[in-house]
């Protein structure tokens, strides 16, 4: 029963200094962690609205006429 207890003891020991150390990890990186987390948003959304602007270009622009390949006189001044 004691072996039991002396390896659950252990375990909580293990879990506790890996938490510790986790946190202080995150702590001290906190700045370099959320500056990559920055970039990624940042190329995802332009990825995104990259990807998006053509067609939505393409949507909105109105359909240019054709040009005539020949044309009538010149108008006369009055």
């Amino acid at each position: 029963m004691q072996k039991v207890i002396n390896v659950v003891a252990l375990l909580s020991g293990l879990v506790s200094l890996t938490v510790v150390g986790t946190t202080g990890y995150v702590y001290l990186n906190r700045e370099s962690i959320t500056e990559r987390g920055r970039e990624r948003v940042t190329r995802s959304i332009t990825e995104a609205v990259t990807g998006a602007l053509p067609g939505i270009v393409d949507k909105a622009m109105p359909e240019v006429p054709k040009l005539p390949s020949a044309t009538g006189g010149a108008i006369p001044l009055p």
